[in-house]
């Protein structure tokens, strides 16, 4: 080991046997990170790389995972050999991990500046130096009015702002040794520019090494100095960020960076839908802070989530909507779905409005109109099976499939989001984060809607995988005349498949048309600002 390395893992293997055999998880896999470096682990959902880099911080329950064999070594001391106690006292001050899902690891019943917090007082900081460094943290990570957001809990931030508190609290203690699993995968690009930096920054001021797990190129070409990348527990290619990107040599690597978004220019094939109008939002408005029906007596206290956004859909299109975390779009994406009531303004699906239909219609247009969450850890129930989460679609719209066809049906559908049919008797816990995705995918997929909604629905896949689902939602938009809302921090992804976007900025539509004539022309200086910090990183071709 060299002597400027902080960590080295050795010959590692992780298995998980269970009744259908063992799942070699992570098989001899080594690697190494030292001091001010930046190591880049690459690979599908599934490859071993969350496994093997939670396996450092001692996180992976055994049982049911068995270490077969390997070290991992810390400043030359094999952590798999140290106490409970001596691993307490290194994670979190010394090694830290910014972990993939924010929603399961923030506690819902507490504020975030008091979890914060608690990583600073568990390692004996005074309670009121671990409040001032709280605030300071949540400036560093992009929240606005951090004294009156720490003390609001997970719900009351976005997908986007959660992971940007999971960030703050990784780095509260400056450790020697950061472990990032996917820290910007929800993030939009202009944060995401400004997360990157800031972890640069600590690393350039305290020398701290850094092991980046992503399936996003651009962030490996921005901020790695090494890579290596895994496939079915195996790595299967190492080399320097410029190698890696530059002149892959593996066929598995070259597939990956071929299926990075925007690589291609715009898809020929998409043009403006002429189809008829499905989906109308005129002057639709979501202030929080006002009771109903005042909303001119909004003062400057209410938020604006929505402020007065009108767009059309017609069939066979898709509108991607791109902003900032916190810009509003899930919100307006919870209202389009009936989730959420609008404070003013009408939505109006197939000529009627939603807020003024009965019971049984709005159970009608639920079914033509499906919702893919951005978080599928806290949209799939962890008691049932895959099977029977594909399935309950048809279970409450009855008169869609006979059950005798549902577990054949809901392998076909698993199949086509890429996974596989012995998958289908798993619960959602025995998978992935990109791959509870697919599953999510998999079930809104099931009633053949008209309508789908998706929320960040592949900003946790893997390239490769994210490509053939939107070469799947391509063809059923082709086949099935399928329209789609596409909400989405990633300005290539969407270049590459909606046929119009819309732009949002602190509640507001700012800019709107054709993708392809917004991307080449835009006008507001935020859409500028926005494609600049996502155009400017997409790898060379291959």
């Amino acid at each position: 080991m060299s002597e400027q390395s902080l960590l080295q893992i050795r010959n590692l293997s992780i298995d998980f046997p269970s009744r259908a055999g063992t799942v070699h998880a992570v098989a001899d896999v080594s690697w190494s990170v030292g001091r001010g470096e930046t190591l880049a682990i690459l690979g599908e959902s599934g490859s071993g790389k969350s496994v093997s880099a939670s396996a450092v911080l001692d996180l992976v329950d055994t049982p049911p995972a068995v270490i077969a064999n390997g070290e991992i070594l810390y400043r030359g001391r094999d952590l798999l050999k140290a106490t409970r106690g001596e691993r307490r006292a290194i994670n979190g001050r010394k090694i830290s991990m910014i972990f993939q899902d924010p929603l399961a690891a923030l506690n819902p019943v507490y504020p975030v500046g008091w979890q914060i917090a608690e990583t600073l007082r568990v390692h004996g900081v005074d309670k009121a130096t671990a409040h001032a460094r709280v605030i300071d943290l949540l400036k560093k990570v992009g929240i606005d009015d951090p004294e009156r957001r720490a003390k609001q809990y997970p719900h009351q931030f976005s997908g986007g702002q959660r992971q940007r508190i999971m960030i703050a609290s990784a780095i509260a203690l400056e450790p020697e040794l950061l472990i990032a699993d996917e820290p910007t995968s929800a993030l939009d690009v202009t944060v995401q520019a400004q997360v990157l930096a800031l972890l640069k920054e600590l690393q350039a001021e305290s020398g701290m090494g850094i092991v980046l797990i992503t399936h996003d190129l651009a962030v490996v070409e921005k901020v790695a100095d090494r890579v290596i990348v895994m496939q079915a527990g195996r790595v299967v290619e190492a080399g320097t960020a410029t190698e890696i990107m530059n002149s892959p040599q593996h066929p598995y690597t070259r597939r990956l960076l071929d299926a990075m978004p925007g690589r291609h220019g715009f898809a020929t094939e998409l043009s403006a839908s002429d189809g008829n109008v499905l989906l109308e939002v005129d002057k639709v408005s979501r202030i929080y802070g006002i009771e109903p029906g005042k909303i001119a007596e909004a003062g400057p206290k209410a938020i604006r989530a929505v402020d007065e956004a009108s767009f059309t859909l017609r069939g066979g299109e898709t509108l991607g909507i791109v902003g900032e975390s916190g810009s509003g779009k899930s919100t307006l994406a919870r209202m389009l779905l009936g989730l959420d009531h609008p404070t003013a303004g009408t939505i109006r699906f197939d000529g009627k409005d939603l807020n003024g239909m009965s019971a049984a219609d709005t159970f009608k247009v639920r079914r033509r109109m499906q919702f893919v969450f951005q978080d599928p850890t806290a949209s799939l129930n962890p008691r049932m099976t895959i099977e029977q989460i594909v399935s309950e679609p048809w279970a409450i719209h009855s008169d869609v499939l006979p059950k005798r066809e549902w577990r054949a049906k809901a392998v076909d559908l698993l199949e086509r989001v890429g996974l596989k049919a012995d998958h289908i008797d798993r619960h959602p816990h025995q998978f992935s984060g990109g791959q509870r995705q697919r599953i999510a995918i998999a079930r809104a997929l099931a009633l053949q809607p008209e309508v789908i909604v998706c929320d960040e629905a592949v900003s946790a896949l893997d390239v490769s995988i994210q490509a053939q689902v939107i070469d799947l939602l391509k063809q059923l938009r082709s086949d099935l005349g399928l329209s789609y809302i596409f909400i989405a921090h990633d300005l290539a992804l969407v270049r590459d498949f909606a046929t119009d976007v819309i732009v949002m900025y602190r509640g507001q539509i700012v800019e709107q048309g054709h993708t392809q004539e917004v991307y080449s022309n835009p006008k507001h200086d935020y859409t500028k600002r926005l494609l600049i910090a996502s155009m400017a990183h997409i790898p060379k071709a291959a």
